[in-house]
């Protein structure tokens, strides 16, 4: 019994909910007995979950927790705040050691370091490791031991590291698990009951570690012209990874030595690289986050603390339901209404329409992705949404202004994408599917379109709105 008590292992999930490539997992497979816990955080300083991330999340979890039972463990489930049920659960297993995979976002951080000492007070090893990122951020710093914000450079420089270290196999077996109380999902109550709105969610994705591995396969068996055909919405060409990543189904060093894989055995190194790229683009986020906190909340570039946004909330709330009058951006944002994922072409479209069309702050649109989307990552959903604003590093510039006729015409020239998500004006010419109002009555008769009835009038006019928008820049730019 001594000697059970001894090797009383925790392993805490968080956002890796897989069991390959998990270096808290193969720690915690060398005890003697072992807790597989994952942690509804209560604590009011961490970030709730938005109500598409709960619905993945509960999902995950079941998948998780069915995974490890194949190896003779379960997932012990219990709500509160972290420190204190990690301390809790320590005591009831008289856990020695208590390993966990870091995290970067600044209330996790703090949360880590808090628990680590409460852990050390108890007499309990506390033993973090890295396992979400390519590369620890905070490790590629400039000359002058700053971050650096221009995506280019930084890849550069992580592509001159070589590769990053190959992913650990999951645990042939596990040590066997304490008995004791678990909390249920439903008791937890994550996904939508009345009224239950996650049906597109549920035909969309299958979450959990098998799901994403078959996705990533699939992926890269048919990666050809990726690289081109990836900024086409109506097209299957993206990964759709992102929710998998974000939750940590699968690692990212994974899906780095796959792609490194593929390009060995014939798939085209344009798109292998290109893909790496985008998984270079999330590195650099975390990197970011890593050393601005406050990445969701603050301006990078100060000055646009004095921009003059408009707080219109009607304008806010046409846009989030997907009725500005502009078939692409309403298209975009009733895809994530209904899937809770767009596509990342389409979001930039979207994003720089409520920012530079309505002058609506990123941040409100920032909170409505991190609401609606399965993929909300406290690290790329922020540090793109300032990357359109032009508040942020490596930002686009703020008078770079997406003109959504043009990147519809560009990106959807046969509406394929819009006639799904738009239907309502399905059935007009290509030549007028992205600008509508410019059809004659006749041609919106014949497609059975009364303008402002069945599809409304643009909220703004383009060169309205982009004249106002470098106004509104011109105001802080000295």
């Amino acid at each position: 019994m001594a000697d059970d008590l001894q090797s009383s292992a925790i392993v805490w999930f968080r956002d890796d909910l897989r069991l390959a490539d998990h270096p808290a997992l193969t720690a915690g497979a060398r005890a003697t007995t072992l807790t597989c816990l994952y942690i509804l955080d209560e604590d009011p300083a961490a970030r709730a979950l938005g109500s598409a991330s709960r619905w993945w999340l509960a999902n995950a979890l079941r998948a998780l927790d069915a995974d490890l039972r194949t190896l003779g463990q379960r997932l012990v489930l219990r709500r509160g705040k972290a420190r204190d049920v990690v301390c809790s659960v320590a005591r009831e297993v008289q856990a020695t050691q208590v390993y966990w995979n870091r995290r970067y976002d600044a209330a996790g951080m703090a949360t880590d370091d808090a628990i680590a000492a409460a852990l050390k007070a108890l007499g309990v090893r506390g033993g973090s490791f890295p396992g979400n990122c390519l590369i620890e951020p905070g490790r590629l710093v400039t000359k002058d031991g700053g971050p650096l914000r221009v995506f280019t450079p930084f890849w550069n420089r992580v592509q001159s590291l070589g590769a990053p270290r190959l992913p650990m196999p999951p645990p042939k077996e596990l040590p066997p698990p304490r008995d004791i109380r678990s909390e249920t999902l439903e008791d937890w109550k994550l996904e939508p009951t009345a009224p239950d709105w996650a049906g597109g969610l549920r035909a969309t994705w299958t979450p959990g570690e098998k799901a994403a591995r078959d996705r990533l396969a699939d992926f890269l068996d048919d990666i050809h012209d990726y690289a081109d055909a990836r900024d086409r919405p109506g097209k299957p060409a993206t990964s759709r990874l992102s929710p998998h990543l974000r939750f940590g189904e699968i690692a990212p060093v994974a899906v780095f030595h796959a792609a490194r894989f593929a390009a060995d055995h014939g798939a085209p190194s344009r798109d292998i690289e290109k893909f790496l790229s985008e998984l270079g683009w999330r590195e650099f986020s975390y990197h970011l986050l890593h050393h601005y906190p406050a990445l969701a909340t603050e301006n990078l570039q100060k000055r646009f603390d004095a921009f003059p946004w408009l707080n219109d909330d009607a304008a806010l709330k046409t846009w989030q339901r997907g009725k500005t009058g502009y078939p692409i951006v309403d298209a975009g944002m009733r895809e994530l209404w209904h899937t809770g994922w767009m596509h990342n072409r389409v979001r930039m479209v979207v994003a720089s329409f409520l920012v530079k069309h309505l002058l609506i702050d990123w941040r409100r649109g920032e909170q409505w992705f991190w609401d609606t989307l399965v993929d909300a990552d406290p690290a790329n959903n922020a540090a793109s949404w300032q990357w359109v604003a032009g508040s942020g590093a490596d930002a686009a510039p703020f008078f770079r202004i997406f003109n959504p006729i043009l990147q519809g015409e560009k990106f959807d020239p046969a509406g394929s994408y819009v006639r799904r998500w738009v239907p309502e004006i399905a059935a007009l010419p290509d030549r007028f599917i992205h600008k509508p109002w410019l059809a004659s009555p006749r041609e919106l008769a014949a497609a059975g379109i009364a303008l402002g009835k069945t599809y409304p009038k643009p909220i703004v006019d383009h060169d309205v709105a982009r004249k106002r928008a470098l106004e509104a820049f011109a105001a802080i730019r000295t």
